[in-house]
């Protein structure tokens, strides 16, 4: 993905534009920090133009908002993306709002959530649903007729997956089940899935018993533990039921960043040929 993206930045350039990506980063964060890092080093490998905006933890919400304004107006800046999680006393949501629909490449805008949510392709998918599409249908797996079960119903992984798996289309076609904190016997459920999909945020929540045998297991979490970094599956345990299986680290985050690329990629293509707009 990251070289076809090359090859397509380098023609958006002949004409005289290149993609651009702000990040925006408040606090100290340590995984925020790493991710933002890494962001800024696809960049310069793909050859956008990126900005990292640090603030302090002290920023108000005021403070945020006008920067986001600026950045709105920004025409060298076709992508804002801001880091996760903001201090207690910013109001997500009013952030991620302020966000000009046209630069959400997140897709947490509710333009955008609606426009994934209805198959529209104009809207901006989120990066890391996008990439487990992607992990998906690169691999050749077709979720068309299979049971996806989703664990985790946040609006950053599980609805905007649940979405794009119903859609009809190639990497969509599914019939999925959303798991949450509420969900009776959920070990019942995930051994159902064809297609089983981790975002709960909880160490090693799902053990080597709760995955059907030859399923794929798609591993969204990223937890820091006493021993390492762990994610929301019991690798060792489920690997030995899994057909297929991703690590973490490694897996669905380097698809998540060639994702976020491709959306700045879109934007700056859509900015491209309205640039009234």
């Amino acid at each position: 993905m990251r070289g076809e993206l090359q090859g397509e930045i380098r023609e958006l350039k002949r004409r005289g534009v290149t993609p651009g990506l702000a990040a925006v980063l408040v606090g100290e964060h340590p995984a925020s920090h790493t991710y933002v890092r890494m962001k800024g080093k696809a960049c310069d490998e793909a050859g956008l133009y990126h900005e990292t905006l640090r603030l302090a933890a002290e920023t108000t919400e005021a403070e945020l908002l006008a920067l986001i304004e600026r950045l709105n107006a920004d025409h060298k800046i076709h992508g804002i993306l801001v880091q996760l999680p903001l201090p207690k006393h910013i109001k997500t949501q009013r952030v991620l709002h302020r966000v000009d629909p046209g630069k959400d490449v997140d897709g947490f805008h509710p333009e955008n959530v609606g426009k994934v949510s209805i198959g529209d392709p104009t809207g901006f998918r989120p990066a890391t649903p996008y990439g487990v599409q992607q992990l998906l249908v690169r691999s050749e797996l077709d979720p068309t007729g299979k049971h996806a079960v989703i664990v985790g119903r946040s609006t950053i992984v599980g609805r905007p997956m649940a979405a794009l798996l119903l859609q009809d289309g190639p990497g969509g076609n599914a019939t999925v089940t959303v798991c949450h904190s509420r969900t009776r016997d959920i070990k019942a459920v995930t051994r159902q899935a064809d297609i089983l999909i981790v975002a709960i945020g909880k160490p090693e929540f799902v053990t080597g018993d709760m995955v059907k045998p030859g399923a794929a297991v798609i591993d969204v979490g990223i937890n820091r533990t006493d021993d390492g970094l762990a994610g929301d599956v019991d690798f060792e345990a489920a690997s030995q039921r899994a057909g297929l299986i991703t690590p973490v680290p490694g897996g669905v985050g380097p698809m998540t960043i060639a994702c976020l690329l491709r959306n700045t990629l879109q934007a700056a293509r859509a900015r491209a040929a309205h640039p009234a707009v």
